[in-house]
């Protein structure tokens, strides 16, 4: 009973203004920007969702920050690409928690344990204070994994499908 009201106050007491605070200044610029250069070289859409503390009622019924994830990766669109190679990468501050979600398009190409890695590095990031270099590693790998499997078709149209600025719950 008391773990349940300890991670209820830890949900609650942080917004989006601690999110903002925690990654500093022009932190959501510079990483839109790291996102829109990414997509111009690959078919692939990544989307950042930065949030604070679950939803009331995610807490009730004791969810957990990869039920959530795959919950933002639906509210944000993200399976709603041409070719579904979208990819969300999902920081859930109150349980200092990443998840990263892939559409199926990239199911055959990268494994469970490339995201799990990604991940583990991003924690690295965040342990050392550094949410926005762990935020920015994590695009660029993942950058890396949609060049690799979907790059640019010459001549192929590459339209921007979602918003490159991160979302910030």
């Amino acid at each position: 009973m008391l773990h349940r009201i300890w991670r209820l106050l830890r949900h609650r007491l942080l917004d989006e203004g601690d999110a903002r605070r925690r990654l500093g200044d022009g932190a959501l610029q510079r990483l839109g920007e790291r996102v829109a250069a990414s997509e111009r070289r690959h078919r692939g859409e990544i989307r950042v969702c930065v949030e604070a503390g679950l939803p009331l009622s995610y807490l009730w019924r004791d969810a957990d920050a990869r039920e959530r994830a795959i919950a933002m990766f639906s509210k944000l669109g993200v399976w709603d690409t041409e070719e579904n190679t979208g990819v969300l990468i999902y920081l859930l501050l109150a349980e200092h928690r990443i998840e990263i979600v892939a559409d199926r398009g990239l199911k055959p190409h990268v494994s469970a344990e490339q995201w799990r890695t990604i991940a583990d590095e991003m924690s690295v990031a965040f342990r050392d204070g550094a949410m926005e270099t762990g935020l920015a590693r994590a695009i660029d790998a993942v950058d890396a994994l949609l060049r690799r499997h979907f790059p640019v078709i010459e001549g192929a149209a590459n339209a921007n499908e979602l918003p490159d600025a991160p979302s910030l719950q």
